[in-house]
Parts: structure tokens; sequence; C-alpha cells
């Protein structure tokens, strides 16, 4: 076989066999094939697209390149969940916990962010003594009894998926919707998860700008998994303004504990049954959407959840107390309240860039090298289609410097007031099914 001619089947726009693909992934993986004739593939698959069946074998081409968690020893459905990422979007933080309380089975691995405030890990890390190293045996022994363990990601899962994303950075080939979703799906297969709901955000602050385009990742992503074996759902969510009020780690995580009290904000209290109802579903725990969120409403209701969160929490080192006394969170030095330039209503906000103001005061990593101070952030007080005095707080700065000068200019010029009163954007956009 020739790489050569695997390229040229793809730029005249026929389908790749299984052998063929995994032939390309295993020898780039092993450094056998350059990196110029990677590149002119993706850039044919670029163009010319993929099949259902192309996608599928392209997953699991780069989860068999590396290592394989297994979870055969964690009795139930192991059900994953994933986000396409955006601002303010505490949802794992709030899902764990609350389909645990059901009794379904989240083993889950995250990562570190890199942008606007740290990922799930850092965020979890925000709480004094919790830590996300487990052995194997601690890790299915905790699932098993818990229901939940969260740990960090192994270096060695998906080593193709990483070369391969490493080379689409620099050859303009990453908005492409097959290596996009055979990207993620490959991670959460190899992560050894049974089923997957899926969260992917439309809007500014998203990748994925509109909604057709959403549409189409997410349909591609549960085609990937449910042609793999794995029982995989997907919401199209909003993500034109951050989700619920808070951005910045330990915020996030005491906004956590509102919403598994039942005092959460709206659209991420909302968003979070909406796929909860999802994962219970795949999980097995019932039959119907409408019974899942029943079920998970009552957990909320009963103290169920947020007792979960709390034992999660001590089961992995830290201290649970925090659950009834957010103070023990880490506290910035300063608060600042930023006031409505003038009266009307709130009518549009640049999610990504009130995301980067957050990261200017320190809540986010502008490099891998960066250190994240978990203290700060911003809690929002006025969202789309909120009415506002001049004067009154749009929103809450916590730093641990009194110059945030630069935080609070980008948040103005992002943030829009406008005499005529629009509506808010609608949270769930489309639900997507086998």
């Amino acid at each position: 076989m020739r790489m050569i001619d695997i390229i040229e089947k793809k730029r005249d726009g026929y389908e790749l066999t299984e052998q063929e693909i995994r032939f390309f992934v295993e020898g780039y993986t092993k450094e056998e094939i350059p990196d110029y004739q990677i590149s002119s593939l993706m850039m044919a698959i670029y163009f010319q697209d993929m099949t259902d069946e192309e996608r599928a074998n392209l997953t699991m081409a780069m989860v068999e390149s590396g290592d394989q968690i297994v979870l055969s020893d964690i009795e139930g459905i192991k059900v994953d969940k994933h986000s396409t990422g955006g601002v303010g979007d505490t949802t794992t933080l709030v899902l764990g916990p609350l389909v645990a309380a059901v009794g379904v089975p989240v083993a889950k691995m995250s990562g570190r962010g890199l942008g606007h405030t740290g990922g799930t890990i850092d965020k979890l890390e925000a709480i004094q003594g919790f830590h996300v190293e487990l052995t194997s045996e601690q890790f299915i022994k905790q699932v098993n009894e818990l229901k939940l363990a969260v740990i960090g990601q192994s270096g060695n899962l998906t080593p193709a998926d990483k070369k391969l994303y490493a080379l689409r950075d620099v050859t303009a080939t990453v908005n492409s919707i097959p290596l996009i979703a055979s990207s993620i799906m490959s991670k959460k297969i190899a992560a050894g998860a049974d089923a997957i709901v899926l969260d992917v955000k439309t809007g500014e602050g998203a990748f994925m700008k509109t909604v057709e385009d959403a549409e189409a990742l997410a349909t591609a992503m549960v085609r990937i998994g449910n042609n793999v074996g794995r029982n995989t759902m997907a919401i199209i969510s909003d993500m034109s303004q951050p989700l619920g009020n808070a951005i910045g780690n330990a915020l996030e995580v005491k906004e956590a504990i509102d919403t598994l009290s039942g005092n959460g904000p709206e659209d991420l209290t909302e968003l979070c049954l909406l796929l909860g109802s999802q994962m219970v579903v795949v999980g097995g725990k019932a039959k119907t959407l409408d019974e899942a969120r029943k079920i998970l409403e009552g957990v909320i209701a009963d103290g169920s959840a947020l007792e979960i969160f709390k034992q999660f929490i001590e089961w992995q080192g830290g201290n649970g107390q925090i659950v009834a006394q957010p103070d023990l969170l880490p506290q910035a030095k300063y608060s600042f309240e930023i006031e409505a330039p003038r009266s009307g209503y709130v009518t549009y906000m640049e999610a990504d860039e009130i995301g980067t103001a957050a990261m200017l005061l320190g809540a986010g990593r502008a490099t891998k090298e960066s250190e994240i101070d978990l203290a700060v952030g911003i809690i929002l007080n006025k969202k789309v289609g909120d009415a506002v005095e001049q004067g009154e707080s749009l929103a809450t700065f916590y730093a641990n410097s009194e110059d945030i000068s630069d935080a609070k200019n980008l948040f103005l010029a992002n943030f829009t007031i406008s005499d005529d009163k629009v509506e808010a954007p609608p949270l769930v956009y489309k639900v997507i099914t086998k």
C-alpha cells in the first residue's frame, strides 16, 4: 500500500477502506509517513469530506493507536459527557453528582483549561486537598461504590489524534467536520464509556459559530458513536453569552453547589437537567427523557445529589465542608462592581471576550505555562434580555490586584445596552438522537 495512492483516491472523492485508514494512522503515529503527505491527505478530506463509515473507521484507528481504559470491572452502563467548550461551562461539576445520585456510573477523565478559565480539573483543584491522581483500583472502587470519580487524562490516550491535531492546527484543516468529530469521539471511546452524551455549543463563544455547523458536528459525532457500538445522544446549546453567572474556578465550584442545592442560575440548571436526562436514559435508569427529568429533580430536592458531591470531594482528598461553607474556597482580596454606563436593556454579550476579561483577571491561562489564580473571576449580574438602570451593577469582578482596567474596558466594550428590549437567546436549539 502506498500513501500517494491513498491521497489521490481521497483527492478524487472516493471512499477510503478501513485498511487504508489504518495504514495512514498507524504509519503517521509511528513516524513512518512524513508530515507533508498527511497534510495533503487532511486537505483532501477537508474538501471531499468522509462517509459515516470512513469517520467511524478513522475514529477507531485513532482509539487503537494508544492506551484504552478498560472499565469492565465497573458495574452498570458507564456514561460520559463531553462539551465542546465555552465560557462559564460548569456542567460537569453539576452533572457528575446529579447523575451518580440516580445510580448511573460516571467514570470521567477530564483535562486542564487553556483560555478563559481552567478546565474541570483546575476547578476541582480550587477545593483544598482535592487530587485527581487515583490508581486504577481506587478509581474502579470509587465508581462502583459512589458512582462518580474524576481523574486527569492519561498521557498515552489517542496519540494519533494528538499528532494529527497538531498538524491540522498549522495546515488550516482544523475546521473540518469529519476531523473534528473523529478527534473528539476517539478520546471519549478510548476513555472506556459505554454511552456518551454530547453538549455541542453554538454562538460567538463557541467553536461552531452557527447552528447549522453545530448540528453537522453533533450529527457526525452521534453517528460515529452509534456506529461503533456506543449509545450516543447530543444537545445543541447556546454559547452566544456565558452559561450561568460565574466565570472563574472557585466561583464556578460555588455555582455548582448552588445548582445542586436547587438555587442555581436558571440556564445552567435547565441545561444540566436536559443533559442529565439524556445520561439517565442512555444509562438505563429511565425509559423516557420526561421520566429521567423527574428523577433528577427529585435528587436535587431531597439533597442526595449535593450529598454525593460532598462524598465525591472527600473520597478524592478534598475538604467536603465547602459544600456547607463555600467561603472555605479560595477568596479574592478585592471585589469591584462594574456599573452600567446607561439605562436600557442588555441586548448583546460577546461571550468569548467576556471570558477573556476573566482571563485577564487571572482566571485562565494565556499559555500552557501560565499560573491560574483559582480565586478570581467574574459574576454576571445581568444577561441578555434584562433591564438595567444607569449605575446598576452589570457584573462583580473578583481580583487579587487593584488594577482591573484592562479587564473592565474589555468587558464594557463587549457588553451592549440598547433602548429596545430583546428576548434572551434559546438555551437549546436541537436534541439529536439515533
